[in-house]
């Protein structure tokens, strides 16, 4: 009896530790399309996001992409995207995909998206 329960324990802890379950947006995301380097973290209590190194954005280290998108899902939030190559800012969705996904997308009148999912840097 004590040893199933341990090994149940065991196996609960090992879930609850597990990276794709316990997945969140925070850390150092890279746009594979330019090289950008952002750092997403918790901004009293929504989801903010800096550039942190440009790569061949036209981006400024410490510009602000994302500044308080409203957690709405599990693993998705919603909120203003502020694209640095064109300077304009779109109505955007950031989706958390596994432990080293997120994809972000960013609308125009709420009609024509794009979106490009970022890779967790390491």
């Amino acid at each position: 009896m004590k040893l199933s329960s341990l090994a149940l324990a065991a196996f609960a802890a090992a879930l609850l530790l597990s990276p794709a379950l316990a997945a969140e947006p925070y850390g150092k995301w890279v746009r594979p399309s330019n090289g950008a380097e952002v750092s997403f973290f918790n901004c009293g209590g929504k989801l903010c996001g800096k550039v942190v190194s440009k790569g061949t954005s036209s981006a400024k280290v410490g510009t602000m992409i994302v500044g308080g998108a409203a957690k709405v899902g599990a693993n998705e939030w919603k909120g203003s995207l502020f694209n640095p190559d064109d300077g304009k800012t779109y109505s955007g969705v950031i989706t958390l995909v596994g432990a080293d996904g997120l994809n972000l997308k960013g609308c125009a009148l709420g009609v024509f998206c794009e979106g490009e999912t970022w890779r967790r840097v390491q």
